[in-house]
């Protein structure tokens, strides 16, 4: 009898739960329906008129990325976006062969007029947010965009994505992650459903109601002023980028979630990447 009882109430409390997990959903959908008929309306810039156009710098934060580096930078400087307000930093904390390789790359880019930089640290303490940080210290822009090594953003990205910092509050313009290898296998398929079912539904569904969504570590662009305010990047946590999300959003800094720009990555193709990528998902959604 005892057992029964026992069972019963496990049972029941965890009934109870999915119950509270599924009404959060279904929150969040009615949340995200009506979002569609709520869109910001981003300010203009005349891109002609350089005093208009606020200064960018570009983090690219590396290690070891033997197989995407020159696809990397390669992309990135076809950014259709004034050359006089905008600096890529390659933050390279790469221990191999791609140290030389990406420096050579550089080399032949700022032939070209782009302004490429490549910034080494003695100390690689901190991991990507000890890199972010070193490099913030010597950053131009207004704006710091950051793309991961496996990312391809659009030559659109930038002009798409600063106008929509419309006020002074808003600390952060993250876009939506893009699948290049949808269809490479079960695996990616599925990780590329439930990814766009977080950047879809949970990102704008939150962010609709002024509720706390995180920098997703890539793919969107941050505010300066707004970083240095909340604290700065701190390697001791795996999650970085929601540690400062949230310490931003604590001070007041708003988020503005951009589900209409797609910024294209590759999908982990083994278990293992894939199970590391989702954990950093899951705390992000925590």
């Amino acid at each position: 009898m005892i057992l029964e009882t026992i069972t019963i109430i496990v049972y029941t409390t965890a009934l109870i739960f999915i119950l509270i997990y599924a009404l959060a959903q279904l929150n969040l959908l009615f949340n995200y329906v009506r979002a569609q008929n709520k869109k910001e309306t981003p300010k203009k810039i005349n891109w002609e008129q350089l005093d208009e156009v606020p200064y960018v710098t570009i983090q690219l934060p590396v290690y070891n990325e033997k197989y995407v580096m020159e696809r990397l930078l390669r992309n990135i400087v076809l950014m259709d976006y004034p050359k006089e307000r905008l600096e890529i930093q390659v933050l390279d904390d790469s221990t191999d062969e791609t140290l030389a390789e990406t420096a050579a790359l550089i080399t032949e880019l700022q032939q070209t007029g782009v302004d490429i930089q490549h910034v080494l640290r003695e100390k690689r303490t901190g991991f990507k947010a000890g890199a972010l940080k070193e490099g913030l210290n010597t950053a131009k822009g207004e704006f710091i965009a950051i793309f991961d090594a496996d990312f391809l953003p659009k030559p659109d990205w930038l002009k798409r994505t600063v106008p929509h910092f419309t006020s002074e509050n808003i600390g952060v313009v993250q876009t939506r992650w893009g699948h290049l290898n949808r269809d490479y296998s079960i695996l990616t398929k599925v990780q590329a459903f439930a990814l766009d079912a977080h950047f879809s539904l949970e990102q704008v569904g939150r962010n609709s109601q002024n509720h706390f969504i995180n920098f997703n570590g890539t793919a969107g662009i941050w505010r300066k002023q707004c970083i240095l305010d909340a604290g700065n990047w701190e390697g001791d946590t795996l999650t970085e980028d929601l540690d400062l999300s949230y310490r931003a959003q604590m001070k007041g800094w708003k988020f503005a979630y951009l589900e209409d720009v797609e910024t294209p990555a590759e999908l982990p193709v083994v278990i293992s990447a894939a199970r590391s990528q989702q954990f950093q998902m899951e705390q992000g959604r925590g």
